[in-house]
């Protein structure tokens, strides 16, 4: 009987001419569309390593070109940059635990028919996805709370976000609800069976709200630029965004011949070789972090995202 089946199942995968050709053109789409999404990051790499000339000069395509690292090294000897990081660093973490915790709190809550008007609430956040108070009203509205030139200004504002509630929201409603049952009839409370219950089996869920949530500080800069007017507090990529236009001044002072010959030499660097240096340090580590949470992140987004 097993190889019946087997020889049956031989004859069900034998494949023609036309599904040959169309395997092929599978792998050759699949292929080209995986060179488009790693080529770019590849290239910012090759130019931030590649000689100022060469880069200038439109010279390096598939490879490097004179290769060098003096535009990191430029880079990595700003005075305030380990305080930059840490500060990027600190945002990230604490700003996806605090979204984390104002997604998956309100999304629970939202799921239960006997909190107290559960619709009304529930309305009240999606309303706020689609209108806001705007730049100025947002800005005096921080000022009032004394959260200007304060490290929490980069956390609290995004403690919840609507869209990520609506996720998560969705994804708990597709929990199986007998086990939510069970713990009730074995005495168990909200509060309990939300930490025993529900958040181990939302794995999926809060790693793609986390992704969402890290990607998002990590890259955020106009918080900065409009809420710390004293300079306090800066970001990774306000430093490196600072770096990137003092660079610019340079080299036209440079070209204007408005220094001498030791400052020029200090700033004789591109700044298209620093721009791409300035984008690799900004972008690789969230490309470290990333592939930990891809085998949830499309798992969960699909299964959040089926019903609001």
């Amino acid at each position: 009987m097993a190889k019946k089946v087997e020889d049956y199942g031989r004859k069900t995968i034998k494949k023609g001419p036309l599904d040959v050709a169309f395997d092929v053109i599978n792998v050759v789409f699949l292929c080209a569309f995986t060179f488009i999404c790693i080529f770019p990051f590849y290239y910012v790499l090759i130019n931030s390593i590649s000689s100022s000339l060469a880069v200038d000069g439109g010279l390096v395509t598939f490879y490097p070109v004179g290769i060098q690292f003096e535009t990191y090294t430029k880079i990595f000897q700003m005075k305030e940059l380990a305080g930059a990081t840490m500060t990027s660093i600190a945002r990230t973490v604490l700003g996806t635990v605090f979204t984390l915790i104002g997604s998956l709190v309100p999304g629970y809550l939202m799921t239960k028919h006997e909190f107290p008007h559960r619709k009304f609430w529930y309305r009240f956040m999606i309303v706020t996805m689609y209108f806001s108070a705007g730049l100025i009203p947002g800005y005096l509205n921080i000022k009032m709370l004394g959260l200007t030139n304060n490290f929490w200004v980069y956390v609290l504002p995004s403690f919840v976000t609507p869209y990520n509630m609506i996720l998560t929201k969705t994804y708990i409603e597709g929990l199986p609800p007998a086990l939510e049952e069970a713990a009730y009839i074995d005495g168990a409370g909200y509060f309990k069976r939300f930490v025993n219950i529900v958040i181990p089996l939302s794995k999926p869920i809060i790693a793609t709200v986390a992704v969402f949530a890290a990607v998002g500080q990590w890259n955020s800069y106009m918080d900065t630029v409009i809420y710390m007017n004293g300079g306090t507090w800066p970001t990774l990529q306000s430093m490196l965004y600072q770096f990137l236009n003092q660079s610019q001044v340079l080299q036209q002072m440079i070209a204007k011949g408005g220094l001498d010959n030791a400052e020029a030499l200090m700033a004789n660097m591109s700044t298209k070789s620093t721009r791409f240096a300035i984008t690799g340090v900004t972008v690789l580590p969230i490309l470290f972090v990333y592939p930990f949470f891809q085998r949830y992140f499309t798992k969960g987004i699909m299964i959040g995202a089926v019903k609001g």
